[in-house]
């Protein structure tokens, strides 16, 4: 399959023992960079920081920030309405969740599925801290959604579906659990061109969740192949090498032989679609005397 950069067997694993650490790294007053206060991110890549504004971070915990390794900010930018209710997959401390659950108020519901016992942890506390009743975290995997069919307005993710080894089984959980009309709003990491395998791996150093990202074309492919409608990609962040001299020399890589191969290659995106109000399925059964 297209998106086998490494070992499928593996990601699962690899993603579980990262996010794990990186909540017990903010539990204990560290940052992963992406909410990252001005003076704070000089250790960060410019993929995870400065990606919530000051007003953002003052609603939230600030252990939600400190556990925040997204790469954009999907909060930002889908629609959300009162009484909406809202999944966030691969929710980690639940800082998209509980800034979801302020939009959609208190009738409506922001639940955050993340499959890190640590994340989860950090997540209910930070529940606690932000007196948020309108929020659940489920613990499942984003391959396996625990809710029923027909039961979301929105879906938002922020740099995590890029990390599953089978992203159509996450696509088409998306649209089962979607309301008819339901809406998919998520940030992640895309790639336009072909890239060589040893590069992606190299920039696993930079952008941790690179080895799993779709190129542009193919990720709008397996969101229609899902059954999705009106899909747009609109690019947030170009990563530039540049940009990241400092980061990635001090993981002793040669700059300025990979800036040509890999310059505007990769970038952070909003993914943007639609589930139809009726499925073809139930258009192509009933005809004139209807479904037999």
């Amino acid at each position: 399959m297209g998106e086998a950069r490494i070992d499928d067997a593996n990601i699962q694993e690899m993603v579980r023992e990262k996010y794990g650490q990186a909540a017990l790294r903010a539990g204990a007053g560290g940052s992963s960079c992406c909410g990252a206060a001005p003076g704070k991110e000089s250790s960060c890549d410019p993929v995870t920081s400065n990606l919530y504004d000051p007003r953002q971070m003052e609603q939230v915990p600030e252990l939600a920030l400190q556990a925040s390794m997204g790469c954009g900010n999907p909060t930002a930018l889908a629609k959300l309405n009162v009484g909406d209710v809202v999944l966030d997959l691969g929710s980690g401390g639940g800082i998209d969740v509980l800034l979801s659950a302020r939009r959609v108020g208190p009738t409506g519901k922001a639940y955050g599925l993340d499959m890190t016992d640590e994340m989860l942890a950090l997540a209910n506390e930070n529940k606690r801290k932000a007196g948020a009743e309108n929020v659940e975290f489920l613990r499942g995997e984003i391959e396996h959604i625990p809710l029923p069919d027909n039961s979301v307005d929105v879906i938002i993710s922020n740099c995590v579906i890029n990390l599953s080894a089978d992203k159509d089984r996450v696509l088409r959980e998306a649209f089962r659990v979607l309301k008819p009309g339901g809406r998919f709003a998520v940030s992640d990491v895309v790639t336009r061109g072909e890239i060589a395998a040893e590069i992606r791996q190299s920039m696993l150093l930079w952008v941790g969740c690179v080895a799993g990202a779709l190129e542009e074309d193919e990720y709008r492919a397996k969101l229609g192949a899902a059954g999705f409608e009106a899909i747009e990609v609109e690019p947030t962040r170009i990563y530039r090498v540049e940009d990241a001299r400092e980061f990635l020399s001090e993981k002793g890589l040669d700059i300025d032989s990979l800036a040509p191969q890999v310059d505007g290659k990769f970038f952070s995106a909003f993914l943007r679609a639609v589930k139809p109000l009726a499925t073809k399925t139930t258009e192509a059964c009933c005809g004139p005397l209807g479904c037999e």
